[in-house]
């Protein structure tokens, strides 16, 4: 199923064919571009595909590219009954990767993104070839100070003011996760503005800060399943000048896979903005290496 592009698109940034898959939940859209081994881009919040478009224009030259908008994000269905916790968003991708039978996939995660692309993929590990892991967690959250303080907020009257009414997520606090300001322009950011327009579209919002601390129990019970990809190939690409997901976060990446190459950079969280040529760069390199190794 195909659908044109939003009023608001710049198709010079996203030139990509619109795709859609029905989904038991609602119409998730995703674009599928170039032929090879797949490369699957999942996204956090409040990003969607459009996070790795300068990725997927360079590296469908060489492999197919997949990116989804989970439900609730980017061009996806907004759906009002749909719980919306990484563990829906993950049973979505399951039903994606099965539904297009992907194989020999090259996963690349980031923030939310992590637990629900790892979460989604430790059931069929077998489909995994190697990790590509950007500014992210896998573990309990229960126990952090400072996602109390946020769940604190964002359960409270403040929080559902700033998120529905303000849309404060895409236009506050993306712009928060900068260390370089200069790398988002009006022109990007607006794009991840618009595709919350309503109260209603942002629901998706909230409840993903809802879930930070209110899913810590599941992505524990993620964690501890991890052995089952922990032996693939990892690059772990980071922003050192994340403020919410530190070098404390990587140290724990690092202490549970010391085979993971690892590169990191002076800026924040959205690497994919702040560094993307040389994060483009290092997953061809990793995944030349890896080609390399197997022939």
């Amino acid at each position: 199923m195909k659908n044109s592009a939003p009023k608001w698109l710049d198709t010079e940034l996203y030139p990509f064919e619109h795709r859609y898959i029905s989904l038991s939940s609602g119409k998730m859209h995703y674009i599928d571009e170039g032929q090879g081994d797949v490369i699957l881009f999942v996204h956090g919040t409040p990003t969607w595909s459009f996070l790795y478009r300068d990725f997927i224009k360079k590296l469908s030259k060489s492999y197919r590219c997949i990116a989804v908008d989970h439900l609730g994000f980017g061009l996806s269905d907004k759906p009002q009954n749909f719980a919306g916790r990484p563990r829906e968003h993950a049973q979505n991708l399951s039903d994606f990767i099965q539904q297009l039978d992907l194989q020999n996939i090259t996963l690349v995660v980031h923030d939310f993104g992590g637990p629900i692309g790892l979460a989604a993929t430790l059931d069929q590990p077998e489909r995994i070839k190697q990790v590509v892991l950007f500014n992210t967690w896998l573990w309990e959250t229960a126990s952090n100070p400072a996602v109390k303080k946020i769940n604190k907020i964002a359960r409270s009257w403040l929080g559902k003011l700033l998120y529905l009414n303000l849309n404060f997520s895409p236009k506050v606090l993306l712009k928060k996760g900068f260390a370089d300001k200069k790398a988002l322009s009006k022109n990007i950011h607006r794009h991840y503005i618009c595709p919350f327009p309503t109260k209603h579209s942002r629901q998706s919002l909230l409840r993903l800060a809802k879930s930070l601390y209110g899913s810590s129990t599941w992505y524990q019970e993620q964690w501890e399943k991890l052995d089952r990809l922990s032996e693939k190939p990892w690059l772990i690409l980071w922003g050192t000048k994340d403020e919410f997901i530190t070098t404390d976060y990587l140290k724990r990446w690092t202490d549970q896979l010391p085979q993971a190459e690892v590169k990191t950079w002076d800026c924040g969280h959205f690497v994919q903005e702040e560094r993307g040529n040389e994060s483009i760069d290092m997953i061809c390199k990793f995944i030349n290496q890896r080609e390399a190794v197997k022939n």
